[in-house]
């Protein structure tokens, strides 16, 4: 295996989003390999890549990891994004799967028929200001950073997470003006304002071609 980082995902958000993310915010060059056919899902279980039959898959440092937490924590931890200690870095993984919780609702949203999203959408956006939101609003009133005095993966998840929801629900964070505010700090990043640029490895939000994609290559019927 080369020295290059390899993502082996579909060509959409999903799952290895949020590893893109922290892969632009440590400044780490990635190769894509998307798949596109149900055959080349097949050629990965069968060449035994995949410990539990699923993607994304990240070949990095010599491995071939898999688990989106597991990814996710090996890449804070490399490159000091996970904490000083014990303690901190108990509390950046609250708020990151807290963080994840309310993301993986909005993840499932374009496979959900027609009638049921717009249910969805109104309980992912009641949940997100009156279960998540404040917590992080209070968290952030008295520091920069969710945890501490330095950036963690939590923040950068944060930060994905909620221009995610600002597309679903454009002012869902005009009562939140300390995690707005927050967001404009992050978005300032060298690295992160370059990720957010046109052009960049970010991916737009899903479409048909990307459902009907993942659901004939998973063999997943809607």
């Amino acid at each position: 295996m080369s020295g290059k980082v390899v993502l082996t995902y579909f060509n959409g958000r999903g799952r290895m989003e949020s590893i893109r993310w922290l892969l632009a915010v440590v400044g780490v060059e990635f190769e894509e390999v998307n798949i596109t056919k149900r055959q080349e899902y097949v050629k990965l279980l069968s060449d035994g890549a995949l410990m539990f039959e699923q993607v994304p898959l990240v070949e990095m440092d010599g491995m071939k990891l898999v688990q989106t937490k597991a990814i996710l924590n090996y890449i804070a931890g490399k490159y000091n994004l996970y904490g000083k200690d014990l303690k901190e870095r108990v509390m950046i993984d609250m708020y990151a799967e807290g963080v994840q919780d309310l993301m993986q609702m909005m993840m499932a949203l374009p496979f959900m028929p027609p009638d049921a999203k717009k249910t969805k959408l109104e309980e992912i956006e009641r949940k997100a200001t009156s279960r998540y939101l404040p917590v992080f609003e209070k968290a952030l009133i008295s520091s920069q950073y969710l945890v501490g005095y330095q950036l963690s993966c939590a923040d950068v998840l944060l930060l994905e997470t909620t221009l995610m929801l600002e597309e679903k629900c454009p002012t869902i964070l005009s009562k939140f003006p300390v995690v707005k505010a927050f967001q404009g700090r992050m978005k300032s990043l060298p690295a992160i304002h370059k990720f957010l640029q046109p052009g960049s490895k970010r991916k737009p939000q899903p479409d048909d071609v990307y459902v009907k994609t993942v659901c004939e290559v998973l063999d997943f019927k809607l």
